[in-house]
């Protein structure tokens, strides 16, 4: 009889700690369906279709290429940028596809696959402005959007600027239209679509710095103590990306093909701490 108890009593212990837990990898394939989240209305990542209404993007993508890997069927589900990480850890979905780039405390709360891609931090600048290159930037003004992540990598790899916070991304690009700042910090794809836009329009026109200020790494995001699931999302990356899955996906919707026009240089690898 003791044995008994003494047996349940360490299966509670076990199960309070987390370390009994149920193989999610199992469960998805038992269930047939992998539940991935990504952003909700985050052009290009994952966005309705003007024309379907359907859910498309960069990151439905790769939804799509991990639910076809473990050989179940694709439920998505479009999130908000807080519910991210809580709809993980509740167990709401299996997988996060959803722009989320390394941080150390993201890290101590979830577990990141390799990176599938790389989002660079860059400054854009006036096209007539003389500065060229992110050490030019020492002792002038930049702009960035308060509590971003421009913001912060600012502090640490521009400290010999002078940096000016803004509530938001418009607020701090209306000021580098204005010319009370050098240079505008954000991410490459906001800050490309600013240039795009005023190309078209006419009048004063902007251009990136070529070097970033810092890069983001997105990985596939899960629960901790899932060895099994991370393992498979892994390889089916780096298979993806030799099928050249991934760089087609890049091109439709960031590069050659996009109105962007970016190009990848990155490869499907472990998340290195910058």
């Amino acid at each position: 009889m003791w044995q008994r108890h003494l047996a349940a009593a360490l299966f509670a212990t076990l199960a309070m700690t987390g370390i009994a837990h149920a193989d999610q990898l199992a469960d998805i394939k038992a269930r047939g369906t992998l539940v991935c989240g990504t952003q909700n209305a985050s052009e290009p990542y994952a966005f309705p279709d003007a024309a379907t209404r359907k859910i498309v993007g960069f990151d439905v993508d790769v939804c799509s290429a991990i639910a076809k890997g473990l050989g179940v069927k694709l439920e998505h589900r479009a999130l908000s940028t807080d519910a991210r990480i809580p709809e993980l850890k509740t167990r709401r979905v299996d997988v996060l596809a959803a722009a989320v780039a390394w941080m150390p405390a993201r890290a101590a709360q979830v577990d990141f696959s390799d990176q599938y891609f790389v989002a660079p931090i860059r400054v854009l600048v006036r096209a007539d402005s003389p500065v060229q290159t992110l050490d030019q930037l020492a002792g002038k003004k930049i702009a960035a959007s308060e509590g971003s992540s421009s913001a912060a990598v600012s502090v640490t790899r521009l400290p010999d600027s002078n940096l000016l916070t803004f509530h938001d991304i418009s607020s701090a690009y209306l000021a580098l239209q204005q010319g009370k700042v050098e240079g505008l910090v954000a991410g490459q794809l906001i800050l490309a679509r600013f240039a795009n836009e005023a190309a078209v329009k006419g009048g004063q026109q902007y251009r990136l710095l070529a070097k970033p200020v810092f890069e983001e790494r997105w990985g596939v995001v899960m629960n901790k103590n899932e060895p099994a699931l991370l393992a498979a999302v892994n390889k089916i990356l780096v298979d993806y990306d030799k099928s050249n899955g991934l760089q087609e996906s890049f091109d439709k919707w960031l590069g050659s093909k996009s109105v962007y026009k970016f190009t990848r240089d990155y490869k499907v690898e472990p998340i290195k701490v910058q």
